[in-house]
């Protein structure tokens, strides 16, 4: 049974970066790759011990390594991102990035038949089996339980507006959803995603993980994909809501501000501050607001009297925080509006390529 321990927590705003990519062909479209690129050859630094794979065998993540420094997140992103790019290269391949691949099919692509995910699609069936989703996970450490899980409850109203910011894939299985975010709705299906529900503290969340891997829920503590956990195997929150970002400026942006957000929440806590009570139905119209609309979007401010605009979220924030790169993210055209200009313009086969990397 693998559950994580309190020992974990024990270094404060460490940063640790997960990006899930498309393995495509020479086209830009999707493709069973990852015999070759994971299980092949040792894949070169920094990728090494840092590469897998997900449900599909065109669904690939990396990893950066634990960053103790802000200022290295730049360095690492673009390392891991051109050495995926390389490696891919180096046997027939290229790699694309988006929240969801447009012209994936989920029914015309094959499986991973590692153990862990034919055990997931045996136990929930059509919603994982359609699941060609990939996203950005932000890890920031934390050096105490309690802590973290107070943390992760008050990041749960930020799931909205960081969503919205990242909103990143219209098209799925061929067509236009008409949502900002379709992987935010896809990835919904599965069990045990979505906003958590507040927990009381350490020992109440462990409780829990405890009892959803003994009950024969999930097979192991990696299974809770909530968009906001603490992570009891790293020791850190972890921000599971963006869309994987074809952009590795924006992939800084967002790390830039769930680092400074992660330490004032703690500053917070420290100072002895009692959160918010939030109803679940608030949290969760507010990430809809963010699926559907994406910049649009407004949403029910945390005391649920008034309704906050995005602009006004990023500029109280970027104001507050002292940060630079939510200004950057909500003034430049989003990553829904560019595929969408793009597909009406050019076609299937530019926006293909504009997802490639390379």
């Amino acid at each position: 049974m693998e559950l994580g321990s309190a020992d974990a927590f024990d270094r404060m705003g460490t940063l640790g970066i997960e990006e899930e990519f498309y393995i495509v062909d020479a086209d830009g479209r999707p493709t069973s790759g990852i015999d070759d690129l994971v299980y092949g050859p040792e894949p070169p630094e920094p990728l090494s011990g840092r590469l897998d794979h997900e449900l599909f065998e065109f669904t690939i993540e990396t990893q950066t390594p634990r960053l103790d420094d802000p200022s290295d997140v730049a360095d690492a992103v673009t390392a891991v991102r051109e050495a995926l790019v390389e490696h891919a290269s180096n046997h027939g391949y290229r790699i694309a990035a988006a929240g969801l691949h447009p012209a994936a099919k989920w029914r015309e692509l094959d499986h991973a038949t590692k153990p862990r995910y034919q055990a997931q699609l045996d136990r929930i069936q059509y919603p994982q089996h359609r699941n060609t989703t990939a996203g950005l996970h932000i890890h920031v450490g934390v050096d105490d339980p309690d802590k973290a899980v107070w943390i992760a409850n008050e990041l749960r109203w930020y799931v909205g507006p960081l969503l919205a910011l990242s909103a990143n894939s219209p098209f799925w299985n061929g067509f236009d959803t008409g949502l900002s975010s379709a992987r935010a709705k896809i990835f919904e299906n599965l069990p045990n995603t979505g906003m958590p529900t507040a927990f009381d503290d350490f020992e109440d969340f462990l409780t829990f993980e405890r009892r959803m891997v003994e009950y024969g829920s999930i097979d192991d503590r990696g299974e809770l994909w909530f968009d906001v956990r603490p992570h009891t195997g790293h020791g850190t929150v972890e921000i599971r809501t963006p869309d994987a970002q074809t952009d590795p400026q924006r992939v800084v942006d967002f790390v830039e501000y769930a680092h400074a957000l992660v330490l004032d929440l703690a500053d917070q806590y420290e100072s002895g501050e009692s959160g918010h009570e939030i109803r679940r139905e608030i949290l969760d119209e507010n990430k809809w607001r963010a699926t559907r609309h994406g910049r649009d979007a407004s949403f029910i401010a945390p005391n649920a009297e008034s309704v906050v605009t995005l602009e006004s979220f990023v500029e109280s924030e970027s104001e507050r925080l002292g940060v630079d790169g939510l200004y950057s993210l909500f003034d430049a055209e989003s990553g829904t509006d560019i595929q969408r200009r793009i597909h009406d313009e050019s076609g299937l086969d530019a926006l293909c390529e504009y997802l490639t990397l390379d």
